[in-house]
């Protein structure tokens, strides 16, 4: 029985326990789900590539993960969107593979191929049958090592990320007010510039940039390869060791970034204006911890409790009841070297942005100083456990945990810490991180407005 199938009797059985005893569904759950840890099989080889192998419960396909500790925050100074492009470039052509050759390697077998790229690292991602494990391995070693970096190539690949900016920054109404949330919340950390980069810095770029990033952090000392489900662990093995093992790393060492992110010791106001806002909107943003922070888990619940779907308190309190906003929400977005909290509400009307402030702010106060109902808890943490299983069901959701795991604590297990605490979070706790984070803390208050007809003209 494989640890997947164990994870979803478990569930079952609370429910069914809970069901017995004329209790929801969620309501034993919550207290007593066992979940057994994610087995896996790690080694690194002699070039430093990380390998994590995971075998059982594809059904007869498997994942194939490759993640590079190589983020937004280490694009160039004068140059974010780096780490971005590369995640386009990466699907060009290599010294055996022709351009878009991957989507013929997966879907047209019946899988799936994709990447993202994220503050603290670029992953890339394929699910196919099982038969064709060995093909994709040999690929994802080619597009490491022989990746053509040239000025076509480069010169395509800047123009798609430029059009991916305008039509998720500058054609959402509220691109650019969430777009805003790092720039204005972090003082000093290169979080400071957004993942997607900007046309200004992409346009400055040149080819030399960019071949000197894909050689500075596409390398194996710097990636993790994660194969999870129907597979040999003796082929992968061999396999491994016949298309990754003879590629080498430059004799520099991978650079990081240590910029220690400063603590806010005031508040401040920001107007933002842009040129297609239906409606104002507000911004709060306080400084968070670090994602690997013992107040993680909790930060997490809080987020839940006050606005994850439509019975939160937030979207409650000021959508149905005060009728204030049109949506509303607080989010924890925690990284490996720092944090940000942000509550956000896009107005119902054609109000003062300042007006959506008080209203927020009640309800994070409420969570973190009034009563929290044991069934209210409950629920929400058994929702959050759910989902988080749910999407280990999957190979390619196995994968993309251990993913996690390896980027934000270089350490696979703490997929199965991250279960443990996640059911340890009490009321108190929830309240402890607010009125540590939030309540009484140095905010950046950022209104949201369209701007002036002559400033459009």
């Amino acid at each position: 029985m494989t640890s997947s199938m164990r994870r979803r009797d478990w569930l079952r059985l609370g429910g069914a326990l809970a069901a017995s005893a004329g209790l929801p569904g969620w309501a034993l759950a919550a207290s007593t789900l066992a979940v057994a840890p994610m087995t896996l099989q790690r080694r690194t080889l002699a070039n430093g590539l990380q390998v994590l192998a995971q075998p059982g419960g594809g059904g007869g396909s498997v994942s194939v993960q490759v993640w590079y500790r190589v983020g937004g925050k280490d694009d160039p100074q004068g140059r974010s969107g780096f780490a971005h492009l590369f995640e386009h470039l990466m699907f060009k052509s290599t010294a055996h593979l022709k351009a878009e050759q991957f989507d013929r390697l997966t879907e047209d077998v019946g899988g799936e191929n994709n990447a993202f790229t994220a503050e603290d690292t670029t992953a890339y991602f394929e699910t196919v049958p099982s038969h064709h494990l060995e093909r994709l391995l040999w690929a994802e070693a080619e597009r490491m090592s022989t990746l053509n970096v040239d000025e076509a190539n480069f010169h395509s690949e800047r123009k798609v990320v430029e059009e991916e900016f305008r039509q998720r920054v500058l054609a959402n109404p509220y691109g650019r007010l969430f777009e805003a949330i790092a720039p204005n919340g972090y003082l000093q950390h290169p979080y400071k510039r957004p993942v997607i980069g900007s046309i200004e810095d992409l346009e400055a770029a040149s080819l030399d940039d960019v071949r000197a990033f894909h050689a500075t952090y596409y390398r194996p000392d710097n990636a993790v390869l994660i194969v999870t489900g129907d597979f040999d662990p003796a082929d992968l093995d061999r396999w491994v060791d016949k298309y990754f093992g003879p590629l080498t790393h430059p004799d520099t060492p991978v650079p990081r970034v240590n910029v220690a992110e400063p603590v806010r010791d005031k508040s401040a106001q920001v107007k933002l204006t842009a040129p297609n806002v239906p409606l104002p909107a507000v911004m709060l943003i306080w400084q968070g911890p670090k994602v690997t922070s013992e107040d993680s888990p909790a930060l997490q619940v809080a987020q839940a409790l006050l606005s994850a779907g439509d019975s939160s308190r937030m979207n409650q309190a000021l959508v149905y009841r005060q009728r204030v906003a049109q949506s509303a929400g607080f989010q924890a977005d925690l990284h490996t070297d720092a944090g940000l909290l942000a509550a956000y509400a896009i107005a119902s009307g054609q109000r003062q942005p300042q007006t959506l402030v008080a209203p927020l702010m009640r309800e994070i106060e409420a969570l973190a100083r009034g009563p929290i109902a044991a069934a209210e808890l409950d629920k929400i943490k058994t929702q959050l456990l759910t989902s988080t299983l749910n999407e280990r069901q999957t190979a390619m959701g196995r994968g993309q945990a251990l993913g996690w795991a390896m980027i934000q604590y270089n350490d696979p297990a703490a997929v199965d810490r991250e279960l443990q605490r996640l059911q340890a979070v009490t009321a108190a706790d929830v309240q402890r991180v607010l009125r540590q984070y939030v309540i009484g803390r140095p905010v950046v208050t950022l209104t949201y407005t369209q701007e002036s007809q002559g400033a459009q003209g």
